[in-house]
């Protein structure tokens, strides 16, 4: 291309860019501008936290449970910059491991709202809505019948062996997806090992991950310093953020009517389960629910197994 041609295209450009404004031309906005109004909801678990890798860490009698409820809360508050960075104004929290209450939430800001202990009808995701842009998963781990992540399960390690819907066996992560995904909203970005964000990514789709460790076995893994997995959780969080403006992402939504497959470690639960009108039993071991939508599903979930005749008050 000749000088003279160049000099008088950029003149042209130059022109329009001067008299964009009074023509009402909407000049584009850069990917990684910040995004104001934007409300996003975080749901955190505990086994994918950076250097948890046995019971001792995950439960209140562990001897480093403490100082990880810490790591789960910094891990969060890395998230909740992160999409503050990005424009985000609203933040809703689910503490979804174990007893439902291990966030240190005085520690949180004081304008994120926190989902606490149990049951609640949408499990791990209770409180989402339409009016969501994004969905964080923190601390997630892979599931019961994934062979290398660290503390693999789905639900109940002592009580399940897999959980399908529509055939496709179910991450928590998963589960959680096709949650918000009844409401039309995506999932953006989840932490955990480098099993848990691969096995999602491969459901839900293109969605940001931050690897914060990497598994060796079932209760072994190489891990990053603390500070270093709050790190990373902030920047992939903050350009997960960042993309939700181009579209970047869809809402998993499986195709209705659900088919939720559960299969019990042991076949008794099978046997009773199977009394109910709305309950077909598969195999010795698996029974299967038929829902209308993810809300159907989860709160048939919750009831099978949260319910006991014992419980009190």
């Amino acid at each position: 291309m000749q000088v003279g041609t160049k000099l008088t295209r950029m003149a042209f450009v130059l022109r329009v860019l001067m008299l964009g404004t009074s023509w009402g031309v909407a000049l584009a906005v850069p990917a990684n501008a910040q995004q104001d109004g934007l409300k996003i909801y975080i749901s955190a678990d505990m086994e994918g936290v950076t250097g948890a890798v046995t019971g001792d860490q995950l439960s209140p009698d562990g001897f480093e449970y403490q100082r990880f409820r810490q790591f789960l809360t910094d891990e969060v508050n890395a998230a909740i910059a992160g999409a503050r960075e990005a424009g985000a104004t609203e933040i809703l929290v689910s503490d979804s491991h174990g007893n439902g209450e291990n966030l240190l939430i005085e520690q949180l800001p004081e304008d994120v709202q926190v989902v606490r202990s149990w049951p609640r009808p949408l499990g791990m995701m209770e409180g989402i809505d339409a009016t969501f842009d994004g969905v964080i998963f923190i601390g997630y781990h892979s599931s019961t019948t994934n062979p290398d992540g660290i503390r693999a399960h789905t639900t109940s390690s002592a009580r399940l062996s897999a959980v399908r819907l529509n055939g496709v066996e179910m991450t928590e992560g998963a589960f959680s997806a096709a949650i918000a995904g009844h409401f039309g909203v995506p999932v953006i970005m989840i932490s955990g090992d480098d099993a848990a964000v691969t096995e999602v990514q491969a459901v839900v789709g293109d969605i940001e991950g931050a690897i914060v460790k990497w598994a060796y076995s079932f209760h072994s893994a190489r891990t990053l310093h603390p500070a270093a997995g709050q790190a990373l959780i902030r920047e992939r969080v903050r350009l997960a953020v960042n993309r939700i403006a181009d579209g970047g992402f869809t809402p998993y939504t499986p195709d209705a009517p659900l088919r939720f497959d559960v299969t019990f470690k042991n076949y008794r639960p099978t046997q009773l389960l199977a009394y109910l009108p709305q309950i077909e039993r598969i195999d010795s071991h698996t029974v299967r629910y038929v829902g209308d939508d993810m809300v159907d599903i989860s709160t048939f979930y919750t009831f099978m197994m949260s319910y006991d005749s014992n419980l009190q008050p």
